[in-house]
């Protein structure tokens, strides 16, 4: 295998068959950006009895460790046959999930989970380990979930943010990899009423709102021609929620790019709204990219 450098991609495994998914991802990821790939299964000892089934005896220390063992070398198969050209590490870390995974985002060029797992990932949705590792890891997550579409375009959540720009930037290098197309999206809707008995302005202009939030798009895309000639680049504009229209643009990509938070059309893009709904309901894996002041 060739030695690659740099910050590793990491991916998070617990044994599940979602996880094995991620491990492929990762690989090619690793592959793509010429990185090696570290395999990481968070061992936690039981700190309250483990239930017992009638029959079956609970699984003791060695025990634990063995089957992660065996995680691990699944894993790196799996690994080592999706990308036999990168270098593959795999560690056992003691610790729950949460923290493990959020000290591996410190020296990671990139982290991997799946969306639902078992073992010591039990309950990988997003009110648990995928969401705090995108929430306050120090590198971009992404979370494998749906069905990448392999001929789809990537497509990035654009609002005008700092960390939008950064999600674009994030976008346009994985849709350069991959040899797709980039597809940046930006949604917007009326100015909504946000207090009872709101009332909606008295001069209020539709098509030049709709120019304005448009030249919010194009100013954010500017450039990107000039940094990425051989890159084919789209943008649309589109009127309703953010999390339904990137969820309804998922379903013929092959990655969904957003930032963890943002303003203007992507009012409130918190993990708690449209990248945790993305998470949830997207119809192909979510990339989650945050902001440099929030990687301090």
């Amino acid at each position: 295998m060739t030695a690659l450098t740099g910050a590793p991609v990491v991916v998070g495994i617990d044994g599940s068959p979602r996880s094995l998914d991620a491990v492929e991802v990762a690989a090619a990821e690793a592959a793509l950006r010429a990185r090696p790939l570290r395999i990481v299964h968070a061992l936690q000892w039981p700190t309250i009895p483990v239930p017992v089934t009638p029959g079956v005896t609970p699984p003791r220390d060695g025990a634990l460790r063995a089957r992660a063992e065996t995680f691990l070398d699944e894993a790196v198969r799996a690994a080592t046959k999706a990308a036999p050209e990168v270098t593959v590490t795999a560690e056992i870390v003691t610790g729950a999930p949460v923290p493990v995974l959020l000290g591996e985002t410190r020296r990671a060029d990139l982290l991997v989970l799946g969306d639902r797992g078992l073992g010591q990932f039990t309950g990988l949705l997003v009110g648990s380990v995928a969401v705090q590792a995108a929430t306050h890891g120090h590198c971009p997550v992404l979370v494998v979930r749906g069905t990448a579409h392999p001929s789809g375009p990537v497509v990035v959540g654009v609002d005008g943010s700092e960390v939008s720009t950064r999600a674009i930037g994030f976008a346009a290098e994985e849709a350069t990899r991959r040899g797709a197309a980039l597809v940046a999206v930006h949604a917007w809707h009326t100015p909504p009423v946000t207090m009872p008995g709101d009332m909606m302005p008295l001069v209020y202009d539709p098509d030049l709102l709709a120019a304005m939030e448009e030249r919010v798009l194009l100013q954010a895309i500017a450039g990107l021609r000039e940094r990425y000639p051989d890159l084919a680049l789209h943008h649309e504009m589109a009127s309703g929620p953010a999390g339904r229209v990137l969820t309804e643009r998922s379903h013929d990509a092959q990655l969904i790019v957003v930032g963890d938070r943002g303003h203007g059309g992507f009012v409130g893009l918190l993990l708690g709204s449209v990248s945790q709904h993305l998470i949830y309901h997207a119809d192909c894996p979510v990339a989650v990219v945050r902001g440099e002041h929030d990687r301090d």
